[in-house]
């Protein structure tokens, strides 16, 4: 299992944000961007026009970076993009698995794995788990956030597929400002699904979710009773259940949901630079902290929102709390997953 991350002294760069350095440590795991086409086009996406600047890495390419990155860890993401719109993704994941890859997700929006004859040659090729994402109860809603009508059914499809071969299939939805009030209902139905873990991820506002900020990025504090309700609905039908990018001083009571203590620390091989820690990226530049944060409880692990979000809504609904609260008993506890 992936620890979580250790307390670290936090660095106060002035009055108005502070932020949480961490020594560097050791790789626990590694994400390849295969590329950045997409048959999806989401409106939060934080890719955004990545597809335009950057053409796909060739099988060749990825085959060297899977070889250098092995040295690293024995765990691996291929993501996009979407990965599983690529003819060779069967290749490359028998090539990381005789590398010696011993954890092998795919991360992707799941329309693909619909036609059952791709998802038995991701498995065959030694695929351990996947990782689809569903951002809607419903059609409507679902595929107006991905913009790609028949999105839904076929990610649905998709769910029911790679889980009848025996997959563990943990799924990612994006908070929007569109779907926040139906979080209950899309965890409804993701237990009915049959996904062995689900999270919420509060939408970062970069790449195409920037774009329509508006339209995208709801105020954090009016999502609250919603995650919660949300996160009970899984744990009351013992699934494991998580939150990211949404900070401990909303999330109590549910701390123990908190992704951020249990994702691994990820090495990225980017579209053309790699990223050797995005734990502490996360830490130093993607995420900020606010006047008030040093006086909560939680200060040293939370990351805070991503920084763009008080960049536009400021530090007003961030609460320091001054005693955790105890956790709701329910079964399903997440606590300790370590795939995230």
């Amino acid at each position: 299992m992936s620890k979580p991350p250790p307390p670290g002294a936090p660095s106060v760069s002035d009055a108005e944000s502070t932020e949480c350095v961490q020594p560097r440590l050791a790789t626990e795991r590694i994400d390849i961007k295969t590329g950045f086409h997409c048959n999806n086009k989401c409106f939060f996406c934080v890719q955004g026009d990545k597809r335009f600047e950057h053409g796909d890495k060739s099988t060749a390419d990825i085959r060297v970076q899977l070889e250098r990155a092995i040295e690293d860890s024995d765990s691996i993401v291929f993501t996009g993009g979407e990965v599983t719109i690529r003819k060779d993704l069967p290749e490359l994941v028998g090539h990381a698995r005789s590398l010696g890859f011993k954890s092998i997700q795919i991360q992707t929006n799941g329309r693909m794995l619909a036609y059952r004859k791709l998802a038995e040659q991701l498995v065959e090729a030694g695929a351990t788990e996947f990782s689809p994402a569903l951002h809607g109860h419903k059609a409507e809603l679902h595929d107006y956030l991905t913009r790609a009508p028949g999105s839904f059914d076929q990610t649905s499809k998709g769910i029911r597929v790679v889980k009848s071969l025996g997959m563990t299939v943990i799924t990612n939805s994006v908070i929007t400002r569109s779907n926040f009030r139906h979080l209950p209902e899309l965890a409804a139905l993701l237990v009915r699904l049959g996904v062995d873990q689900y999270q919420f991820a509060f939408v970062h506002p970069v790449g195409s979710a920037m774009t329509h900020f508006g339209a995208m990025v709801p105020r954090m504090s009016m999502i609250e009773p919603y995650v919660k309700r949300g996160l009970r609905v899984g744990l009351a039908a013992g699934r494991r259940v998580m939150t990211e990018a949404i900070p401990y001083c909303l999330m109590r009571g549910y701390e123990r949901y908190v992704a951020e203590q249990y994702i691994p620390r990820t090495k990225i091989f980017d579209a053309d630079f790699v990223l050797d820690d995005y734990t502490e990226f996360r830490m130093t530049e993607g995420k900020a902290k606010g006047p008030r944060c040093p006086e909560c409880v939680h200060f040293t692990i939370c990351e805070g929102p991503w920084r763009e979000y008080p960049d536009e809504y400021g530090f007003d609904e961030f609460i320091p709390v001054t005693a955790p609260e105890a956790p709701p008993a329910a079964p399903g506890d997440a606590a300790g997953k370590d795939r995230l």
